[in-house]
C-alpha cells in the first residue's frame, strides 16, 4: 500500500511527462500525429522476411504460458537477460517457466533506452490489452492474465496474426524443406497468406561438417542423385520451382559479404568433389566455390522472376564454448566488418550485363556501411521497375530508433525513400507484430520533422501521407506482386 501510494505521488509530481505508451508515442507534433493516425495506423500488415514456424501455424498452436511464447527463442532477450547476471539456467536451461517470466521481468526496467523495452510493452498493450509496465511488482500480476488469455482460442497463433491485422508472412525456408504446412493452409484456404522463402545458405556451405548429409536431404526431396556440381545445381532448381509451385517469389541469403571472384566450370567441379570428399577447402578456394554457387542461385531467382534478398555482414557463432552447448542462433552473434563494395558490384554487375538481374533488396548490419550500400545498390536501377534495387530495412543490430532512423537518413538522402517496401520482423515470435507500428511511428516522426522545418511544403502534405501508405504497406503489396 505504501509503495503504491509513493508510485502515485512520484506519477502526479511528474504529471507532465508524456505518457508511456501512450496513443502519441513517438510522435512529437501534429504533423507526425496526423501522419500516423490517419494514414499509417490501419495499413495491414506485410511481414516479407520472418523465422516464424510455419507449422505453428498450420497447427493454429497455443502456447503453454507467455514465457514460452516471449522467451523461446528469442535471443535479443537472451542477451539481455545475460547483460544483467542472470544465470543460462533461467535463459534457455531447464528452470520452470514461471521462474524465467520472473527473472525477465527483474531484467526489464534495465533495458529502458533499449527497443526490448519498448517492444515488450507494446506487445502487452496491443496484444494483451495490459497498459502497465512490467517490472518486479507488476509481474505476477501480469503473468497470471497473459497466461489465462493464451488458453482461450482468441489467443491461439491464428488469432493473433489476425488482431495484429497480418495479410501476409514469409516464412524462411530450406530447399530441402518438404513445404507440408504451407500445403496445408492453402489447401484449407487460411485467409492470411503464409508464403515460403527461398534460404539456400546450407547447400552453400560446403565447408561446414555435415554437408554431405544436408546434400542427402536435398537429394531425397528433390529425387536425384547429387554427384556433381551441376548435379547440385539442377537438384536446387528443381527444387526452386517447386518452391514458385506453392507460391514462394522471395529468395535469401545470410551472408558476411558478396562473393564474385573469377572461376572455371573445372575449377567448380574438383572443388565440389573435393568437399564431398570431406577435404578442407583453402580460403581462395571457398571464395571461388561460393561464388558460383551464388551466382547460380541469383540466375534462378531472375528466370522465376523472383525478389533476391541478401542480409550481409554478421559475424556469427563468437561464443566458442557457448556454441558447443547451445548451438546456432543462440545470441552470440554481432556485427562483422568486411568490405564488400567491390565483389558487390562485380557480382551485380556480371547479373545486369547478362540479363539475370533480379529485383533486390540489401540489408547491412554494421551502421558504417549504411550510405555504403544504398549508393552501389543504385548503380542497377535501370527504369524497368520503380525501386528495382531496394536499401531493406534497418537490421537486427539497426532495428530501434536511431538505427531505423539513421537507414530512413541514408535512403532519403541518397535514393528514394518514396519506393521504400518498409518494415519486417525478421522475428521467431508471433508477438513481435507490433515492431511494425514501432517502426511507422518513427517514419512519420521523420517525415514530419521534414514538413515542420520547411522541407517539403505543406501544399505537399497529401502526398507526404500516400508516401506513408505506401512505404507501410502499398509498396511491398506491389513489389512482390501479392
Amino acid at each position: 500500500m505504501t509503495e503504491n501510494l509513493f508510485v502515485n505521488l512520484y506519477v502526479l509530481k511528474h504529471d507532465k511527462m508524456k505518457r508511456f505508451p501512450d496513443n502519441d508515442f513517438l510522435l512529437q507534433d501534429e504533423t507526425a500525429r496526423e501522419l500516423f493516425h490517419e494514414h499509417a495506423e490501419g495499413m495491414p500488415i506485410i511481414d516479407y522476411h520472418c523465422h516464424l514456424d510455419p507449422k505453428m501455424i498450420a497447427e493454429d498452436y497455443r502456447f503453454a504460458d507467455i514465457t514460452e511464447a516471449w522467451l523461446g527463442g528469442d535471443h535479443y532477450k537472451w542477451r539481455a537477460m545475460r547483460a544483467n547476471g542472470v544465470s543460462e539456467d533461467y535463459i534457455t536451461g531447464n528452470k520452470d517457466s514461471h521462474s524465467k517470466f520472473m527473472k525477465w521481468a527483474e531484467t526489464l526496467p534495465y533495458t529502458m533506452c533499449n527497443p526490448l523495452y519498448i517492444w515488450t510493452h507494446l506487445e502487452l498493450s496491443r496484444i494483451f490489452g495490459i497498459d502497465k509496465p512490467l517490472n518486479p511488482t507488476t509481474a505476477e500480476e501480469i503473468y497470471e492474465v497473459c497466461n489465462e488469455k493464451l488458453q482461450t482460442e482468441a489467443f491461439s497463433v491464428r488469432n493473433i496474426m489476425r488482431r495484429m491485422h497480418v495479410e501476409t508472412v514469409c516464412t524462411t525456408d530450406d530447399p530441402a524443406d518438404s513445404l507440408e504446412y504451407h500445403k496445408k493452409l492453402q489447401n484449407e484456404g487460411f485467409e492470411i497468406h503464409v508464403k515460403p522463402a527461398w534460404r539456400p545458405d546450407k547447400a552453400m556451405a560446403i565447408e561446414k561438417e555435415g554437408y554431405n548429409d544436408y546434400l542427402s536431404r536435398l537429394e531425397k526431396a528433390s529425387e536425384m542423385e547429387i554427384i556433381t556440381f551441376k548435379d547440385l545445381i539442377e537438384a536446387l532448381r528443381k527444387r526452386h520451382e517447386f518452391f514458385a509451385s506453392l507460391g514462394c517469389s522471395v529468395s535469401d541469403h545470410g551472408l558476411s559479404r558478396f562473393y564474385a571472384c573469377d572461376y572455371t566450370e573445372k575449377e567448380i567441379e574438383f572443388l565440389f568433389l573435393k568437399g564431398r570428399a570431406e577435404k578442407q577447402l583453402e580460403p581462395e578456394e571457398l571464395e571461388k566455390f561460393r561464388s558460383a554457387i551464388l551466382y547460380e542461385l541469383a540466375v534462378m531467382d531472375a528466370e522465376n522472376g523472383w525478389v533476391q534478398q541478401f542480409h550481409i555482414g554478421p559475424n556469427r557463432n563468437n561464443n566458442l564454448r557457448m556454441f558447443k552447448k547451445l548451438g546456432a542462433d543462440t545470441g552470440f552473434d554481432a556485427i562483422g566488418d568486411e568490405s564488400f563494395a567491390e565483389p558487390m558490384n562485380r557480382f551485380f554487375s556480371r547479373l545486369d550485363d547478362e540479363g539475370h538481374l533480379a529485383k533486390t533488396i540489401l540489408y547491412n548490419i554494421n551502421p558504417r556501411d549504411n550510405e555504403l550500400m544504398v549508393a552501389n545498390a543504385y548503380n542497377y536501377n535501370d527504369g524497368s521497375v520503380p525501386g528495382k534495387m531496394q536499401y531493406g530495412a534497418a537490421w537486427w543490430f539497426m532495428d530501434q530508433r536511431y538505427g531505423m532512423k539513421r537507414q530512413l537518413e541514408a535512403l532519403s538522402g541518397l535514393g528514394l525513400l518514396s519506393r521504400f517496401v518498409g518494415m519486417l520482423t525478421d522475428s521467431r515470435s508471433f508477438l513481435s507484430y507490433p515492431r511494425h507500428e514501432y517502426f511507422r511511428r518513427i517514419l512519420c516522426h521523420f517525415l514530419a520533422e521534414r514538413c515542420e522545418e520547411g522541407e517539403i511544403p505543406a501544399s505537399e502534405l497529401p502526398f507526404v501521407g500516400k508516401m506513408v501508405e505506401d512505404i507501410s504497406y502499398r509498396n511491398a503489396k506491389s513489389y512482390f506482386g501479392w
